[in-house]
């Protein structure tokens, strides 16, 4: 989950959406230094100043210059170096990949000026709203704020992991909802990614806090506890995303060390995968039907390693497209869905992929600027269709907190049948 992108500027989503990280200057309150005309820098300026160094060195490298050019636009603005901001976003915009600037707290102190809304009218005409979805489940609580989906074809059932009550729920096919694991019966962190193990009916997920505490947790079939693992080192961890291969092998995404890592259940080991370049906030995880190829989401794109030889580089998304702030990512039939919620408006995409998995030959727009992508996270996929979390209210938690109880609602599953 993208914790990083919903709300208020902590560095690394640590919670499914460490949420926005960049809210606009405007969005906060002036101290005396900006009072006096001397801009305060925000108390993250240097991380973000590291973050930008990154994004800088490796614009050249990857495919998706587009990416490159909003990444560093936010972060730009969240500095509120406006000027600068501007003229990355136009940069970005002018080559009409998807990206909308309206749709998040990015750029939420620019909506006023012209030259934004102009850019943002050509946006919308350039993608539509498509609503092509309708509401599948709701649930009765509302403080759950959840963050991932898996569907278990065996129980016709879905898991839902909650960032706010450290839990994980099932909901059935009739919508009823039930506990799966009851919040403080294992004392859990944050629950982020979860999947169903395909060898035994398992359950693997992920959990995390800001601070940099992290665990990868094992129930069986009926939600009794069977492990709980940590890297056994002191850097601030942050697994998000997994996915589980059928030889039991567990790979989950870091978003905090920017790593993705092998899980040997016999050792307990975790150990890095070696990618092309370095990634940026890894989130969402992939595998191809025949578990050669993973696909791993960051904030610039998508890198596609291949398991056998270990080789990898990323995916080309062709003109038009962006493969851009993915959370929630998805195999089927050759490509990938995606739920990308960090390029602005949130939206559902199919990607159809090359035979290699290296480029994009198609990309069809499922759901955008809808009533069932507020704050979309993660999904699931249900024979043709995908069942997606309409509103995580990921951007009303920050240091693992709600910021406003009055603000929580019940969540709701969307569906979109696939092409």
């Amino acid at each position: 989950m993208n914790l990083q992108r919903f709300s208020t500027p902590v560095v690394a989503s640590s919670l499914v959406l460490s949420a926005i990280l960049f809210l606009a200057p405007t969005g906060r309150a002036q101290d005396p230094d900006q009072i006096k005309g001397t801009p305060a820098e925000p108390a993250d300026a240097a991380e973000i100043r590291q973050q930008i160094a990154l994004v800088e060195k490796l614009k050249d490298v990857v495919p998706d210059r587009g990416s490159a050019l909003y990444f560093l636009a936010a972060e730009k603005q969240h500095l509120g170096e406006t000027l600068d901001a501007l003229k990355l976003l136009k940069q970005c915009l002018a080559l009409r990949e998807g990206f909308d600037p309206s749709g998040g707290p990015s750029f939420a102190g620019l909506k006023e000026q012209k030259e934004f809304q102009e850019m943002v009218e050509t946006v919308h005409r350039d993608f539509p709203v498509v609503a092509r979805g309708h509401l599948a489940f709701v649930t009765e609580e509302k403080d759950l704020v959840p963050e991932g989906l898996a569907y278990d074809e065996k129980q016709d059932l879905f898991y839902l992991s909650s960032l706010n009550r450290r839990k994980i729920v099932k909901i059935a096919s009739d919508g009823k909802v039930s506990d799966f694991v009851a919040a403080e019966r294992y004392n859990l962190l944050p629950v982020l990614g979860i999947r169903l193990d395909p060898s035994d009916g398992t359950v693997w997920a992920n959990s995390f806090t800001d601070s940099g505490k992290t665990e990868l947790l094992h129930f069986s079939s009926s939600g009794e506890l069977l492990g709980r693992y940590s890297p056994k080192d002191d850097a601030k961890h942050g697994f998000n995303d997994l996915v589980v291969r059928k030889n039991g092998e567990v790979i989950v995404t870091d978003s905090l060390s920017g790593e993705v890592y092998r899980f040997d259940r016999d050792s307990q080991v975790f150990t890095p995968i070696v990618t092309n370049r370095q990634l940026s906030y890894p989130n969402g995880i992939a595998l191809s039907g025949d578990e050669q190829q993973l696909f791993i989401a960051d904030d610039l794109g998508v890198v596609r390693v291949d398991l056998l030889d270990k080789t990898s580089a990323d995916v080309n998304p062709g003109p038009r497209s962006t493969l851009a702030g993915i959370d929630g990512l998805y195999w089927r039939r050759g490509g990938l869905v995606a739920v990308q919620n960090s390029i602005g408006a949130p939206r559902i995409v199919a990607f159809r992929l090359s035979p290699d998995g290296l480029r994009v030959t198609q990309t069809t727009v499922l759901e955008n600027r809808s009533p069932l992508t507020i704050t979309p996270t993660t999904g699931a996929i249900k024979g043709n269709d995908f069942y997606f979390i309409v509103n995580s209210q990921a951007d009303n938690m920050n240091d693992d907190k709600v910021l406003d109880t009055t603000r929580l609602e019940r969540v709701r599953i969307g569906v979109v049948h696939l092409p």
